[in-house]
């Protein structure tokens, strides 16, 4: 059983690891970066986590770049002073963008509830456009808007093939639902090949995807 949405909005940068001061996206989304938008619409970490399993992208790969204003240092203890701390970065971000996602929800070892139960609020909350958070494209200014998929409405995925190398699959591990102040990173990477348009995605725990110590 699947979840399939329809996501879009006017920006997204799903950034690279190796350019993080300046920012520069990958030409697709990240399987993390999906699960972000679906656990804003519905998460409950203690009881399932989203499995991405397909990404189709619906609108052409057109890029923006522009320069914005940013602080360099974390607002901790005292506040900052954005005219002593502010630098100029440059983004090279997406436009006008449009996906389809579909992921299925995985219930923890110790659920003792029905995974029909699960899908069935998922997509309440998809058809009533309700989330915890707004869904974000990479940035959080960059907001996504949300509705269930709709096959009859005429969009397919563009003819485009990409090889795109080795790209982050997730940066937490999927199967740690431990509560903590303080998150634990684990960087998962893995081979991304779209194929008119159309991403498939390996599950966490197949061996096509890159874990913690055999990345080093």
């Amino acid at each position: 059983m699947e979840v399939v949405v329809e996501v879009w909005g006017d920006f997204a940068c799903f950034t690279q690891p190796a350019a993080k001061v300046e920012r520069l996206t990958y030409p697709v989304p990240t399987p993390s970066a999906v699960r972000g938008i679906l656990s804003s619409v519905y998460a409950k970490p203690k009881e399932f986590y989203w499995q991405v399993n397909r990404i189709e992208v619906l609108k052409p790969i057109r890029y923006i770049s522009f320069k914005r204003n940013e602080v360099k240092s974390k607002v901790k203890d005292k506040p900052v002073f954005t005219e002593d701390d502010r630098t100029q970065r440059q983004t090279i971000a997406l436009r006008d963008v449009r996906y389809r996602f579909a992921a299925s929800i995985c219930p923890r070892p110790d659920f003792d509830g029905t995974t029909a139960q699960l899908y069935a609020q998922a997509l309440r909350r998809i058809r009533e456009g309700k989330a915890f958070v707004q869904p974000s494209l990479g940035l959080r200014e960059f907001v996504a808007y949300f509705e269930e998929a709709d096959y009859d409405n005429g969009l397919q995925p563009i003819p485009v093939d990409m090889d795109l190398g080795l790209m982050v699959y997730d940066v937490f591990d999927l199967h740690d639902s431990a509560v903590r102040k303080k998150a634990q990173p684990h960087l998962s990477l893995y081979h991304c090949v779209m194929k008119q348009g159309v991403i498939e995605v390996p599950p966490y725990d197949s061996p096509e995807v890159i874990k913690g110590d055999a990345l080093c």
